[in-house]
C-alpha cells in the first residue's frame, strides 16, 4: 500500500480537543520520514496552529503476530486491541494497557505505564527502518526513551497467565483521572514526590483559564471544559512551573508533548 495524506481535525482527533485542522502523511511504508514528526492516537499532544508536517502510521502497521514464542506488534496497534488480545490468549503483563490509551508507536516512544508498570519492561526488541534493535541497546527510563527515529514494530516477551486480579487493580488506579478531555497526566512526576500533589499544594487544583483547568478531581490534569484554547493550556502549564519552582524549587516537566 502506498503513502497518503488524510486530512484531520486535532479538535476532535486529539484527547484534549485542542487543535487545528490540518493534512497528515499516513504512512504505509517503512523509511525514514526526516521532515515529520509522528503521532500516535493524539493522547499526549498539546496542538498549535504553527505545528510541524505530522505523520501517523496506517494500517500496514496494524497488527498482532505470536512467532516463536514473541508477540510482534505493529506500532498502529491500539493499546485496547492488544489488551484484549492478551486476555484471550492468557498473557500475562498486558494487563495495565486497561487504562492506558494509545497506540502501541506511541507508548514505546515515551515508556508509557502506570507508576512502576512501564512498557519497556515487557518489551524484547522493537523494530525501525534499520531492523530490530534489542532492548539492552535502547537507552529508557521512566516517560522517557532515546528512540530518536520511527518505530514501526515492537516485540513483546511472551508469558502465560492473564491476571483478573491484576487488571482491577490497574482500573481503581485509574478511576480517580477526571472524564473530561485531557492529555492525560500533564507533568511527569518529579523523584520521589507527585506532580498533582505539588500543583495541589501551591492552590492550583481546579484552577481555571478560560475553559482550561487543573482539573478538581486529578490536579496533574490539565482538562479541556469545553472549548479550551491552546493559550489558555499554555498559560496553565506556565503557571503551575512558575509557582512549584518558587514554593519548591522543583522544576515541573512536561509529560504532554506540546507541538
Amino acid at each position: 500500500m502506498n503513502n497518503f495524506l488524510k486530512e484531520i481535525n486535532f479538535s476532535k482527533y486529539s484527547s484534549i480537543r485542542i487543535g487545528p485542522i490540518a493534512e497528515v502523511l499516513v504512512i504505509e511504508e517503512m523509511g525514514e520520514y526526516r521532515e515529520h514528526r509522528i503521532l500516535g492516537l493524539g493522547n499526549n499532544v498539546l496542538i498549535s496552529k504553527n505545528h510541524p508536517n505530522f505523520a501517523v502510521l496506517g494500517s500496514t502497521f496494524d497488527y498482532i503476530e505470536n512467532r516463536d514464542g514473541l508477540l510482534h506488534v505493529g506500532c498502529a496497534t491500539k493499546s485496547g486491541k492488544l489488551l484484549s488480545y492478551a486476555k484471550k490468549n492468557n498473557l500475562a503483563n498486558f494487563e495495565f494497557l486497561g487504562k492506558l490509551p494509545g497506540s502501541m508507536g506511541g507508548l514505546v516512544k515515551m515508556n508509557a505505564g502506570l507508576k512502576e508498570f512501564e512498557i519497556f519492561n515487557y518489551i524484547h526488541s522493537i523494530k525501525t527502518k534499520d531492523g530490530y534493535i534489542k532492548k539492552e541497546d535502547i537507552q529508557y527510563s521512566y516517560r522517557h526513551t532515546n528512540i530518536n527515529t520511527i518505530v514501526y514494530e515492537v516485540v513483546f516477551n511472551c508469558n502465560p497467565g492473564y491476571s483478573k486480579a491484576q487488571s482491577e487493580v490497574f482500573k481503581k488506579m485509574r478511576d480517580n483521572q477526571p472524564q473530561v478531555p485531557s492529555a492525560g497526566s500533564c507533568f511527569k512526576n518529579p523523584q520521589d514526590d507527585s506532580a498533582g500533589r505539588l500543583i495541589e499544594a501551591v492552590g492550583l487544583k481546579g484552577f481555571q483559564k478560560g475553559n482550561m483547568a487543573f482539573s478538581e478531581q486529578h490536579a496533574n490534569f490539565l482538562a479541556n471544559m469545553g472549548e479550551g484554547t491552546f493559550e489558555d493550556a499554555i498559560y496553565l502549564i506556565n503557571l503551575a512551573k512558575q509557582k512549584v519552582k518558587e514554593k519548591f524549587n522543583i522544576d515541573l516537566e512536561e509529560e504532554i508533548i506540546i507541538y
